[in-house]
């Protein structure tokens, strides 16, 4: 059940369930909080669980007409300063990643551990950045078609066969993102920071979980930002979808990082 904010005059979604060391779960770009739902009752047992709609997405309004990963960082710093949150473990998928560290940089001292899941420090690339102009022409011009296509690119190709009905329930959580939404978060994660040296000094422990197949993120640039850290590696042999192409694996994983923290 959603619970609401008002954060610069736009409304925050978010819910909270358990008790114990909070856990802000953090969803990707086209995706919103329900994206965790077969996990949040397993970790609410033994944690303070808080999903957020990230702004333009779910059932958060939008900002502007570009949303930074600090707009989206200060927003859910808002809600866990609501919740009396002072300090977190952060699990970011893909945008959900860059979220987390725009909010670690911003707040270091509310952060207790940090996991990139799908996700990468890095900056884009000139190449991705042409892309995401790409594709805020492509939405424009055909919205659902648009959809339909990135979020099957999202998983290995073996896996779109397999996991159809999955695919389908992505696509319509997906078409809830209103076309501002979209555009707003395709501009912020074009000009996001490279933060990468979060990796190499951040005092908490963090972990990165990547897909060898994943279509979007590729596997073996993404392990160069993670040389000469303490950062944990976990590799899933799918897409960019873990949460979905591993899901129990998954579970277990997040679960086995938090103890061992």
């Amino acid at each position: 059940m959603s619970k609401f904010i008002i954060h610069k005059n736009t409304k925050i979604a978010y819910s909270e369930s358990g008790k114990g060391t909070a856990i802000v779960l953090l969803h990707g770009f086209l995706e919103n909080a329900t994206m965790w739902d077969f996990y949040v009752s397993e970790f609410a047992k033994k944690y303070r669980v808080i999903t957020i709609d990230l702004l333009g997405h779910g059932q958060t309004e939008c900002m502007g007409y570009v949303h930074t990963m600090e707009d989206m960082a200060d927003a859910v710093h808002a809600v866990l300063h609501e919740l009396r949150i002072r300090k977190a473990f952060f699990v970011g998928h893909s945008m959900g990643g860059y979220v987390s560290l725009a909010f670690a940089e911003l707040y270091p001292d509310n952060v207790k551990g940090l996991v990139l899941l799908n996700s990468t420090s890095r900056a884009d690339s000139d190449e991705r950045k042409m892309n995401r102009d790409r594709a805020i022409i492509a939405v424009k011009q055909n919205y659902s078609a648009f959809i339909s296509m990135a979020i099957a690119n999202l998983f290995s190709e073996e896996n779109r066969d397999r996991l159809t009905e999955e695919i389908e329930n992505v696509k319509v959580e997906a078409l809830k993102t209103p076309l501002q939404g979209i555009v707003a978060a395709s501009e912020g994660m074009k000009i996001r920071k490279d933060r990468e040296v979060i990796l190499h000094f951040a005092p908490y422990p963090i972990l990165l979980i990547l897909g060898k197949k994943d279509p979007v993120l590729i596997y073996e640039d993404n392990l160069e930002q993670i040389e000469g850290t303490n950062v944990q590696l976990v590799s899933f042999s799918d897409g960019h979808m873990s949460h979905i192409e591993n899901k129990d694996q998954l579970g277990k994983v997040l679960l086995d990082f938090l103890k061992s923290v």
